[in-house]
């Protein structure tokens, strides 16, 4: 048992939707890991540049993996871990930020 797959196999094996395809993941991994593994191309699309975007330091700093998760856009897919039947879509552009206590 040496690659994913085999351990897939062997693991707790759910199913999460990505732009309408089921990507395989394993209970207990984050989203851009299951993401990396099924190599989507990209995750999202930079606000400024429009460069394409993916997974990059796998620890919550560079912000480079933002997705939307079941509707909540602006998540880092590698803080998140999988949940079965969860709905991630690429973010591309700006989204707006929940400012709590700032509005009316």
């Amino acid at each position: 048992m040496n690659n994913r797959y085999d351990a897939i196999n062997q693991a707790s094996s759910i199913s999460l939707d990505f732009e309408g395809k089921a990507i395989a993941a394993r209970q207990g991994e984050t989203v851009a890991t299951a993401l990396l593994a099924a190599n989507p191309g990209y995750t999202g699309t930079n606000p400024v540049s429009g460069r394409r975007r993916s997974p990059y330091c796998l620890m919550g700093v560079c912000f480079e993996c933002l997705v939307e998760i079941d509707g909540r856009p602006n998540q880092r897919a590698c803080m998140v871990p999988v949940r079965e039947s969860m709905i991630v879509r690429r973010q591309s552009g700006l989204r707006p930020l929940a400012l709590k206590g700032l509005q009316k």
